[in-house]
């Protein structure tokens, strides 16, 4: 493997060229019109451009990305997370295009994808699972009523093909079915192109725990702990670390046989993440999905085990048969801690704040802080894309010393041109309940007049 085409942009894709570049392995990237001059654009050592800004013109084109890899001299491609990285038929395009696909196999994203269908295989691997319904397609709903009795409320409808939060809505009682499944099936058609839904219990004090798993596509896998991912706004996560506070040890390590589990009789093929509720209440664990990518809060679990897992993705995929990635070789030092740095406006429901950056100034990484970014002063956030600025990742012998470093970070950064999080982040980060390992997913929610 000589050249790796990134499929994405952004941060992941400094990201990737930074593991590239310690493997001694040349890169392109590929940028819209609006990225012509991002740093992922300047960082690889050739750049192709695919298109107009809008992701579905550039950035989600198989057709041009594929053209892009050739003209390049490309021979293999990693996806990074988003866009295209779990689209099974994007994957088979590669590998039938003679490229090497970084990534677990076509197969295996397309059966973890399908999140209900996740649950079924899930289930059949001894997982537990929470109480669900079937599918129900567009047009389809003969039996929902019937079905979300038996689940039971509070409930929540979930799109079948959906990830990131999206597509994902409370319903408290029999009368709100109706029109919230009509609405998240909108929304799931129009941002997954699929409208299927099915329906699940609710925790009503939940926290989002997930196992970062390898394997090896042979029926063998490994696990790298867990990392704790229940601080969020809107369903999407805003704060990760790892380990996790406050769980029994017997969890955490029924939580990894069970996602090690799942992965090794998936034959699962490099980086993954099961991801699991934590019902507070009844003291259990369920199921919720896997992620079939390297997760935006991977650099927790490189902080905490000394791994370089992009690193690994990419050995794997080029035949290495990583034969040091033992599981009795896997620790994990200290604790470390991710805040996600966004151009939003918390004070309005977190709305996305688009615009120059007159002013970015961070801390200087080290040891023991880590910034992953993929902007400078001077460039743009754009409407077009998720609006996340950076990630800073600190690292501490425990967690209150990791606690205190990214507290410290976020005080000495400087942003302006934009709304940003930071503000609301210092103030989460420093709140007495988080401090003390109280962690949740209804937390923003239940702290809010504080935290805003």
């Amino acid at each position: 493997m000589k050249k790796i085409l990134i499929a994405n942009r952004g941060e992941i894709a400094c990201r990737i060229i930074a593991s590239c570049r310690r493997l001694g392995i040349a890169t392109v990237a590929v940028h819209s019109e609006a990225d012509a001059k991002a740093l992922h654009a300047t960082l690889a050592d050739a750049a192709v451009a695919i298109g107009p800004a809008p992701a579905r013109q550039s950035y989600l084109v198989a057709d041009t990305i594929l053209k892009a890899a050739r003209d390049s001299g490309a021979d293999a491609i990693h996806p990074g997370y988003g866009f295209l990285a779990e689209n099974p038929d994007f994957a088979r395009r590669v590998t039938g295009a003679g490229l090497v696909w970084i990534g677990p196999t076509p197969e295996s994203i397309e059966a973890m994808g399908d999140k209900e269908r996740a649950r079924a295989i899930a289930q059949a691997a001894g997982v537990p699972v929470l109480a669900g319904s079937r599918r129900f397609a567009v047009g389809a709903t003969e039996g929902l009523e019937a079905a979300a009795q038996k689940v039971g409320f509070p409930l929540l409808v979930k799109a079948a093909a959906g990830g990131g939060g999206i597509g994902m809505r409370r319903v408290d009682a029999a009368e709100q079915l109706a029109g919230v499944v009509e609405a998240t099936q909108a929304l799931a058609a129009k941002s997954f192109g699929d409208g299927t839904i099915y329906l699940e219990r609710l925790v009503e004090r939940a926290r989002h725990i997930e196992i970062q798993v390898f394997g090896f596509g042979d029926g063998r896998a490994v696990h790298m702990f867990e990392r704790e991912c229940s601080i969020q706004r809107r369903y999407q996560k805003i704060l990760e670390e790892s380990r996790a506070p406050n769980l029994p040890a017997a969890m955490l390590a029924a939580m990894a046989e069970a996602a090690v589990s799942l992965a090794a009789t998936q034959r699962y093929r490099g980086a993954g993440t099961v991801e699991f509720i934590v019902d507070d209440d009844r003291d259990d664990f369920h199921f919720l999905e896997m992620n079939t990518r390297i997760q935006v809060e991977h650099p927790v679990t490189e902080m905490i085990t000394g791994l370089d897992l992009v690193a690994l993705q990419i050995r794997l995929a080029a035949g290495e048969p990583l034969a040091e990635i033992r599981q009795d070789a896997i620790e994990a030092r200290g604790h470390a801690i991710e805040a996600r740095i966004y151009a939003e406006n918390p004070a309005k429901n977190f709305m996305p704040s688009p615009g120059p950056l007159t002013l970015f100034r961070l801390p200087p990484a080290g040891p023991s802080l880590r910034i992953d970014t993929g902007v400078r002063e001077g460039d743009s956030i754009s409407f077009h894309y998720d609006p996340m600025i950076a990630k800073m990742i600190a690292h501490g012998i425990d967690r209150a010393t990791a606690i205190g470093r990214l507290l410290k970070a976020l005080e000495a950064t400087r942003i302006e041109g934009v709304s940003t999080n930071v503000a609301f982040l210092k103030r989460l980060v420093d709140h007495a309940a988080f401090r003390a390992g109280d962690c949740f997913t209804g937390f923003i929610p239940a702290h809010g007049a504080e935290l805003l």
